[in-house]
């Protein structure tokens, strides 16, 4: 695996986005269709290894973009990275369908523990971001929580960073 035709990515889950779950609020259409701009700036500039970390929310949203794109270019790898087996076990049935959709759909499914425990997300966040060369990331620009750290892990590893301010599609 190349680092520098990889590009992972850290998001939001649908509790901190002002929409919630409500995809259809025009707001999150308009964060997705900047998130597949994003997703294709990536494969322009190389990337064709693409690491989803499969939480609810705008992961889902990055791992659906990737393979939209993977219908017109058939050079693009998805690979899902779960931080544990039971990952979506809590989950409401819809989303645990949507889950197994995209793991279905997957080229490459990697299973970073098999028990879930507090640190198993900052794992599987290192994971992503050590086999990187490029981050794309949706953030509020609140400094805390998985997404604030998977991004600050990037940035220190010295990843390209492509940040998705949430604040701009409100």
């Amino acid at each position: 695996m190349d680092k520098e035709k990889t590009c992972c990515f850290t998001g939001h889950r649908p509790d901190k986005l002002p929409w919630g779950e409500r995809e259809e609020d025009p707001r999150c259409l308009r964060l997705k269709e900047r998130l597949a701009q994003a997703v294709e700036d990536a494969y322009i500039s190389g990337c064709r290894h693409f690491i989803c970390g499969m939480a609810r929310g705008c992961d889902l949203y990055f791992a659906e973009a990737v393979l939209a794109l993977r219908e017109q270019e058939r050079d693009i790898l998805l690979e899902c990275a779960r931080p544990c087996e039971t990952q979506a076990d809590s989950w409401p049935e819809r989303e645990r369908a949507r889950y197994r959709s995209i793991l279905d759909r997957c080229d490459l499914e990697t299973l970073v523990q098999h028990h879930y425990d507090r640190f198993c997300m900052m794992r599987r966040n290192r994971y992503m971001a050590d086999r990187s060369g490029r981050i794309v990331a949706i953030y509020n620009g609140v400094p805390k929580g998985g997404t604030y750290q998977t991004l600050a892990y990037a940035m220190k590893k010295g990843l390209d960073v492509c940040i998705i301010d949430l604040e701009d599609h409100l």
